[in-house]
Parts: structure tokens; C-alpha cells; sequence
């Protein structure tokens, strides 16, 4: 598919750690020329701030250029214009295209007829493959090791695609996951079959307060309003948790917080100043892991 990266499972593990490591260099020189001359192209069907964000500034630091849309309704789908024509007419401009769109499968459709790689910043409620990657370097760069790690799930885990994809990029770590959601969230059951699959333990539970004492990462997720298609459901699990300072109390020392972000009201203000919380860090993040994501791509021989 064009070196696209579509899905966390377009990726091995040797493919994973490559990416970390390269972003680390990234991080350590962010200026570089090495995608001098190219185009990338953001499609942003759905609303972003950190991961269009990231992804334009990724380019822009690489020496490229960016074109696109932040808005959908500033594009010819308004006129109409479907998918198959937008990526055919943007891939004539562009050397790669980093879209996001919500339906579940629309990367996917976007790379198989796209002459130029895809990457994918989002589908629905299915994978956000870039997400993850900077999700992973978080948690190296926090515990010094993605081995053997307990990871506390917290909130939207039926329609949160950063849990997905996270899920089955950390399955070749021997994680042990906790899952916490009320039941209407509960994590899908092709994700406990994964799970299964690859012999990770898990366990399930509605109950936040004290879930996490054990935990190496906290990883928290706000409830989706925009994946609901029934208002009354969401106005009943909106607000279902909310991590205040007090809870982090009897935590281990290395715990660390990480959130993909925006958070609604599931992570109290009053703990962004606990030396756990790492989420604008992780954020930070991304620009670096993007960076080596797009050299990789689009070959830049960075990866």
C-alpha cells in the first residue's frame, strides 16, 4: 500500500522500535532539510488540534511544505466530491497524504487508491496508528523499558481508537492490562480475543479509585460524544470518572498519567502540577514520533 501506515499492525516490532528510536534522534535535532522539496497533504475530515498540529509542524521542521484542509466544510465534500476523487485529485499535488475522516475503514480505503502513501490520523472509532507510536515513546521514555509493564485503561474503551490501537502495539511487550469502564464502554470482545490470543493478561472492572496502585502506566480517555449515536447514553457516561490529586496517593513512584487528549472533565486540573502527570509532555511527543513517521514514509532514509 504505498508504505502507508494505516494500522498499528502495519508495523512490526522491529518496524516500532525503528520509529522510537528515530524520534529520539528527532527530539534531540528537530531542525532538519531532509524532507526539503516534498508536499504533504492533511485531510482532515474531523476536528484536530494536536495531531494536525503536530503533523503540519513535523513537515514544516523537516524543511516541507503543507497543504490541505482543517475543516471539512471548506472542501468540494460539501459539494458533493467523494472520498475516491479527494485522494485522487490531492495525490496529483502531494507526496503523502496524513488524513483523518470518521468512518471507521476510511484510511484504509483512502491507501488502496492512492498512488502516494496514506498515513492515518484517525478513523472513527477504529485505529490512530500515530497516536499509539507516540503513546509508546511516552511510555519508554517514562519507564525506561516497554517490557513487562501494567497499564490501567480508564473510560471510552468501546469507541476510543487510541485504546485500540494501543492494545495490539504494546501485545509484543508482555503488558498486563487493567480495563476500567462502565459497562456501556466495556473494551470490544474482538480486543479480550486478542488479548487471549497473544496470552496477555487482563482484567475488568467499573471501579476507579484505587484500580491503579499497582499500575506502571495510567492511561485515561475521555467519553466521545461525537461516536454516540444515542444522546441519552453519552448524557449517562459522561462523566463517569474523574482522576482527582487525592487518588493518586498510594501510587508507585513511577507511576505516569498519559491521556491522548483534549480531556473533558476526567482528569481534575489539580493534578496537572503531580510530577505523575505526563500527558502535555506526551503531546510533545508527537511532533518528534510524527517526524518519524513521515521519514519513514516517504523514505527520507532518517528511518
Amino acid at each position: 500500500m504505498n508504505n502507508s501506515l494505516v494500522s498499528i499492525t502495519d508495523y512490526n516490532k522491529e518496524d516500532i522500535l525503528s520509529i522510537l528510536d528515530a524520534a529520539r534522534g528527532f527530539e534531540k535535532k528537530p531542525d532538519r532539510d531532509t524532507l526539503k522539496g516534498k508536499v504533504v497533504a492533511t485531510l482532515f475530515y474531523e476536528p484536530s488540534t494536536r495531531t494536525r498540529l503536530s503533523f503540519e509542524t513535523a513537515v514544516v521542521r523537516l524543511g516541507g511544505s503543507v497543504i490541505g484542509f482543517s475543516d471539512s466544510g471548506t472542501s468540494s465534500s460539501t459539494k458533493g466530491e467523494t472520498l475516491n476523487d479527494t485522494i485522487r485529485m490531492v495525490s496529483c499535488y502531494a507526496d503523502a497524504i496524513v488524513i483523518r475522516h470518521p468512518l471507521d475503514g476510511a484510511a484504509r480505503y483512502a491507501a488502496e487508491i492512492s498512488p502516494i502513501p496514506v498515513v492515518n490520523a484517525g478513523d472513527g472509532s477504529n485505529q490512530h496508528p500515530s497516536q499509539t507510536l507516540l503513546d509508546l515513546y511516552s511510555i519508554r521514555k517514562t519507564q525506561g523499558t516497554l517490557e513487562n509493564l501494567k497499564i490501567c485503561i480508564v473510560g471510552d474503551l468501546k469507541y476510543g481508537r487510541t485504546v485500540h490501537s494501543l492494545i495490539e502495539a504494546m501485545s509484543y511487550f508482555k503488558p498486563e492490562f487493567k480495563f476500567v469502564s462502565p459497562d456501556e464502554l466495556k473494551i470490544p470482545e474482538e480486543y479480550k480475543i486478542f488479548c487471549r490470543k497473544h496470552n496477555i493478561p487482563f482484567t475488568e472492572t467499573a471501579e476507579l479509585n484505587g484500580s491503579f496502585n499497582d499500575a506502571d502506566i495510567l492511561y485515561m480517555t475521555r467519553v466521545q460524544k461525537e461516536r454516540f449515536q444515542d444522546l441519552m447514553e453519552y448524557e449517562r457516561v459522561k462523566n463517569v470518572y474523574t482522576l482527582h490529586n487525592a487518588m493518586i496517593k498510594n501510587t508507585k513512584p513511577n507511576l505516569r498519567i498519559l491521556h491522548p487528549l483534549p480531556r473533558v472533565n476526567e482528569i481534575s486540573m489539580d493534578v496537572d502540577k503531580n510530577k505523575k502527570a505526563y500527558y502535555f509532555q506526551q503531546a510533545q511527543n508527537g511532533l518528534y514520533v510524527r517526524q518519524a513517521i513521515l521519514s519513514k514514509v516517504l523514505k527520507t532514509g532518517d528511518v
